[in-house]
């Protein structure tokens, strides 16, 4: 079965993107005729997946938006799930974390159940509590490093030997990443730290949240993240798109909007490219002469 590293690097290059989606539904943000049963909140996403599954290089539903409607969201998850193009890595965002035993049962539903690609996982609890994920060599886990909250400050940027918090949870995640089947999540609310974090992650990918609504910069979090387009990364964004609109065009308007958000990377990858190639040193060929 094929790695999920090397799923999300297949289509973002199919689909030219680094950019994820996310499914958070908010029936405040949706038009009314989407709204008051599952069946209608599936049809909303459904149609949302169809216009963009072009445009990016994941979805990313956050599993407390689903949880909020009990069985009924629960069952929903599952359906979009099972809805996305088999191409396409969902990520649950579900932030799991807890010791061995239970983690085993979380990992079982989140995988086998649910049937996600990747997920999210708070490290708080030490290895013994991501163990159980990240023994499923063929699925992927995004570990929590450095978040886009204003209260990442609390705890995660405290000095431990030396170094910050996050700095130790990315190179622990580094070194238990022995099945190229982790990743970090870094907000893109940080950007210098960011450039931190990718130098210690090396060939690991980088969710990275926060561009947006929550203030990130998108340009800075893309060359950032990927360490000038030479390493994997993902830039989730969520409101701005899956709500650019609340009238029955909205999914042909979150289209547009990933549009712009991939425009807006490539062209920063393309300006890169032409900075990096302008200042390359064509090396002389040694067998001619200087007086030729």
């Amino acid at each position: 079965m094929m790695q999920q590293i090397q799923k999300l690097a297949n289509i973002q290059a199919k689909n030219n993107s680094i950019i994820s989606l996310g499914l958070d539904l908010d029936v405040k943000k949706m038009p009314n005729d989407f709204t008051g049963s599952i069946k209608k909140m599936f049809d909303y996403v459904h149609r949302v997946i169809d216009a963009t599954s072009d445009k990016v290089c994941a979805y990313k539903p956050n599993i407390a938006f689903y949880e909020r409607f009990g069985a009924d969201g629960l069952s929903l998850l599952k359906q979009i799930v099972h809805r996305v193009p088999d191409d396409i890595p969902v990520i649950v965002d579900c932030k799991r974390g807890d010791i061995g035993n239970t983690a085993s049962h979380y990992a079982a539903a989140m995988f086998d159940w649910l049937g996600a690609d990747w997920v999210t996982l708070n490290p708080y609890m030490g290895y013994d509590s991501l163990r159980p994920f990240i023994e499923y060599k063929e699925k992927g886990v995004f570990v929590l490093c450095l978040t886009s909250n204003t209260g990442s400050k609390d705890f995660q940027h405290l000095t431990a030997e030396g170094l910050p918090l996050y700095r130790h949870v990315a190179e622990k995640v580094k070194y238990w990443d022995k099945d190229s089947n982790c990743g970090l999540v870094v907000g893109a609310t940080q950007p210098e730290e960011l450039k931190e974090i990718r130098n210690v992650a090396g060939d690991m990918p980088i969710l990275i949240p926060g561009v947006g609504a929550q203030g990130g910069d998108l340009e800075t979090a893309a060359l950032y993240g990927t360490a000038n387009f030479s390493k994997p990364a993902l830039i989730n964004v969520s409101r701005s798109v899956l709500f650019a609109s609340q009238e029955m065009d909205f999914a042909q308007r979150a289209r547009e909007e990933l549009a712009k958000l991939n425009d807006a990377v490539n062209a920063v990858r393309s300006a890169h490219l032409v900075g990096a190639s302008s200042n390359s040193v064509v090396e002389k060929d040694p067998s001619q002469s200087e007086n030729m």
